[in-house]
């Protein structure tokens, strides 16, 4: 009964912190539309980040007050707000994206998603995401482009021109390169060569590489690693029933031929990245290893 009194009391207050800030941001982010002047727009834009990282420190002073969770988070040393940042991260539950608020809120720009589309028209969250400037990206299948090949490229088109919204501004682009929550099931589905991991799919990074790779300064390398075993679903990190996360980051450089080839076209170049990413994966997988016994 307890932790159903804390769940459903950690949601009504993240639900308040959520209605009571998504006004201000609206609000700035359509005047953005209609104010005159790059310098003004880029001012603007700056506003809706500070609400949305004021929004997140709240959802971190809510889970303080009301939870028992410790954030046991490592390798956030030297951090910086004036940078930016790829972060490549495991992904097992909901409760991932709280630990990247936990992890980087405040210390890295805010971070930003690369979404699909169609996303846009979610109510309420649609337009929080277009007052962030999130990239909205389209993705074309091999079908699409054999019945259409003038369509080849518009992807990555599309994509750098929604990229272009961050200007001269210091981002944090998050990629899961498994692209959908590990489990069990869908190991066995994969015959995944990982313990703890899905094969992680080259392509999307590959994607943002392409669209921003010169304007990246750094990998941020992000394990996630649930101590107690299952990883826990949202509502039990709203109820109190999660005791510890770990989190582990590593600052990589990144390599300018990580976006000096053709990933599409080029199959020794998609070789080379797939290695590349593989190997990242299977040092992650030990790593969860050795958090584990811990």
């Amino acid at each position: 009964m307890r932790a159903w009194m804390t769940g459903i009391v950690t949601f009504l207050l993240l639900l308040l912190n959520t209605l009571v800030l998504i006004g201000p941001m609206m609000a700035i982010a359509l005047l953005k539309l209609v104010v005159p002047g790059q310098r003004n727009k880029a001012r603007l834009s700056a506003a809706v980040m500070w609400i949305a990282e004021t929004w997140a420190e709240l959802c971190k002073a809510i889970f303080a007050l009301m939870t028992p969770t410790r954030w046991d988070i490592r390798g956030d040393e030297g951090l910086r707000q004036d940078t930016s940042y790829l972060v490549v991260s495991n992904h097992q539950s909901w409760v991932d994206i709280a630990a990247l608020v936990q992890t980087f809120n405040r210390k890295t720009p805010y971070f930003k998603f690369f979404l699909k589309k169609e996303l846009i028209w979610v109510p309420f969250l649609g337009l929080a995401f277009w007052a962030l400037d999130y990239p909205f990206m389209k993705r074309y299948s091999k079908s699409q482009l054999d019945k259409r090949p003038e369509l080849k490229g518009k992807d990555l088109e599309i994509t750098r021109a929604a990229c272009e919204k961050f200007g001269d501004m210091p981002v944090t682009v998050v990629n899961f390169l498994e692209g959908t929550r590990c489990t069990p099931e869908k190991q066995a589905r994969q015959n995944s060569p990982y313990r703890y991991l899905l094969r992680p799919k080259a392509g999307g990074v590959a994607f943002v590489l392409a669209a921003l790779g010169d304007n990246l300064d750094a990998l941020l390398d992000v394990t996630v690693v649930y101590p107690e075993g299952k990883p826990p679903g949202f509502w039990a990190l709203l109820s109190g029933q999660v005791r510890r996360v770990i989190v582990d980051v590593r600052t990589l450089k990144l390599e300018p031929w990580l976006w000096q080839g053709d990933y599409q076209e080029d199959r020794q170049f998609r070789a080379r990245v797939q290695k590349w990413v593989s190997a990242l994966w299977a040092e992650k997988d030990a790593r969860i290893q050795a958090l584990m016994k811990e």
